[in-house]
């Protein structure tokens, strides 16, 4: 078998014959990868995509300095965290010392699912209660238990909606949402916050928590409007509950302005989840937390993870780190997200059909509507802006409730050029309509 191995034609087949059928594709002509370099990918032809929207691989695809690093450990040990090693100290002295007080506990984990399933334990354990309070379009996993707590997938297809023990708010959406004043749509919307809250603990005191992304993702990448966390996290506190930010798409300087999402908000969370970028498409995962709530969680039943915190995944998360701050990425990010958000806003002037572009630096989104005043959503014209520059090898993907929200979380690397290049070819495709394409 060559390099390019399989036809895309045979690996469809094979998939379909040896996969569940829910594991789905991107695209109507899927593509078959066989390279990835910083911001591109390269399939089987050896065509270059510029890729905008796989941001597992933050530092950028097969970064030099991170293959480096888990090729050095790898041939050297690799084991459990019941073996003593340096690697899990180094990388947990260095990641702590980037958050907060009183945020200076972690436990390394695998997954974002991981991250969020024992955000959870901890959450219940610390405050007694149960009972978690979500915001409605939010995905924080793929296992039973974050299912429940994800509308996002408990009341999309398939789904059977909550259990009785979630409580879902609205998302705080000025765009689209009830309340649209920015200056004034944060405390309303965390009255809903405080309205759960109040629900949950009728009886008794029942409130686990609130679980939230620091920027809303699959909900549409929805930047949260000024005061909401500090209101959503006053309720929840004063009800007995603990404040959950899910880190895992915003983390690591992504947002430009901040290395975490919730510092945005001017707030610190109980509990932190980190999981995708934090490996560069190594599973890794961390929770962070306060001593307080560790202490509460160390009530005689072992945590043991037998892959989290591995020397690998260690040498990998620590050259991620490095990485992150040598190269610049979080300004980087800034930068270029606003040149980039400059840009997308000039294009939505020529073309009515983009009814809002919003996010923080290179976490954005673009969202396509019918018409501007009605705000009626647009799935076709965004899925078919999608088709059309994956065949000018340009990758994105939509998104959202109404899935007409095209999402951009390019790998850090990318750059103004490749934002200019995005904004041009999806000008020429609004031009042109949606009958137009070029062949890969």
């Amino acid at each position: 078998m060559s390099d390019a191995g399989r036809s895309p034609e045979d690996i469809l087949a094979l998939r379909a014959q040896h996969l569940g059928p829910s594991l789905s594709v991107s695209y109507r002509r899927p593509l078959k990868m066989v390279r990835g370099e910083m911001q591109f990918l390269f399939d089987h032809t050896g065509q270059a995509y510029l890729d905008c929207v796989n941001n597992v691989c933050h530092v950028g695809h097969c970064h030099p300095k991170v293959v480096e690093a888990g090729q050095r450990q790898m041939a050297k040990l690799n084991t459990n965290t019941r073996y003593l090693h340096d690697s899990i100290v180094d990388y947990a002295t260095e990641l702590t010392s980037r958050f907060p007080d009183p945020l200076n506990v972690c436990y390394l984990v695998c997954s974002g699912s991981e991250a969020n399933e024992l955000a959870l334990r901890l959450a219940r354990t610390a405050s007694g209660g149960h009972d978690l309070i979500v915001v409605d379009g939010g995905y924080h996993g793929n296992t039973s238990a974050l299912v429940d707590i994800s509308p996002y997938k408990h009341d999309g297809p398939g789904g059977r909606g909550s259990p009785d023990w979630v409580h879902t708010v609205s998302m705080p959406d000025t765009y689209r949402g009830t309340h649209r004043d920015p200056s004034l749509a944060g405390p309303a919307y965390a009255r809903e916050v405080k309205d759960a809250a109040s629900i949950a603990t009728a009886d008794k005191p029942n409130l686990a928590g609130f679980i939230h992304e620091s920027v809303l993702s699959c909900g549409g990448q929805i930047p949260l409007p000024p005061g909401y966390l500090d209101a959503a996290y006053k309720a929840t506190r004063s009800a007995g509950g603990v404040c959950i930010a899910d880190e895992v798409q915003v983390g690591f300087g992504r947002v430009g302005e901040w290395l975490w999402g919730f510092e945005l908000q001017n707030v610190v969370p109980d509990i932190v989840t980190l999981g995708k970028p934090m490996g560069n498409g190594h599973p890794l995962g961390a929770v962070l937390t306060t001593r307080d709530i560790a202490r509460a969680f160390d009530n005689g039943m072992e945590y043991f993870n037998t892959f989290g915190g591995n020397p690998v995944s260690c040498a990998i998360g620590l050259a991620v780190l490095d990485v992150i701050e040598q190269e610049g990425l979080q300004e980087h990010a800034r930068t270029v997200g606003n040149h980039f958000m400059q840009g997308l806003r000039d294009l939505q002037i020529r073309h009515p059909g983009i009814g809002d572009v919003r996010g923080h630096g290179l976490f954005l989104g673009i969202e396509f509507v019918k018409d501007p005043a009605s705000r009626t959503p647009d799935a076709k014209t965004a899925g078919e802006v999608v088709e059309q520059m994956r065949d000018r090898h340009i990758l994105l993907s939509s998104d959202g409730p109404y899935h007409n929200v095209i999402k951009i979380k390019p790998p850090m690397p990318f750059s103004v050029n490749d934002a200019d290049r995005v904004i041009a070819e999806m000008d020429d495709v609004l031009k042109k309509g949606t009958g137009s394409t070029h062949d890969s």
